[in-house]
């Protein structure tokens, strides 16, 4: 079973697209021979305070409305209707993060197609920052038959 970790720098809250790295890496799987053409790929995010999602990858308005959206949802726990927020030893951003994982995934299944990643025609797969400082995040990619 292939399996490869790679990793995303990012810089700051938003959506970071990794769909080519993905589709790169079950392109050369199954075309090794290493992995059948038909199976299923395993993405998962090795954080706390980030997380995957599979969305729209035509229009950046996607982005920045689902930015807003969980901004909104989840403001910084400097915000006063945040005050009952307890782990703030790593900063306003950091207990937020943590709730928007919860609210979120770290872990997506793709189905794979003749070699293929099976996502629609405006589906790409991002990481979800949601640290205002710059990370290093590890994603393991697992393709399995």
């Amino acid at each position: 079973m292939p399996q490869t970790v790679i990793t995303l720098s990012t810089h700051g809250q938003g959506l970071y697209e990794f769909t080519g790295q993905a589709a790169e890496f079950v392109r050369a799987a199954t075309s090794a021979g290493s992995a059948s053409s038909d199976g299923l790929l395993t993405v998962f995010v090795r954080h706390t305070s980030c997380s995957l999602l599979i969305q729209e990858n035509a229009d950046p308005d996607v982005q920045t409305d689902l930015n807003a959206f969980f901004r909104r949802l989840v403001p910084p726990s400097s915000d006063p209707s945040m005050r009952w927020i307890v782990h703030t030893t790593e900063g306003p951003d950091d207990m937020p993060a943590h709730i928007k994982t919860a609210l979120t995934q770290v872990s997506v299944g793709i189905p794979v197609t003749r070699g293929r990643l099976a996502l629609g025609t405006w589906q790409g797969i991002y990481l979800f920052e949601h640290r205002d400082r710059p990370h290093r995040r590890e994603i393991v990619l697992h393709l399995s038959a």
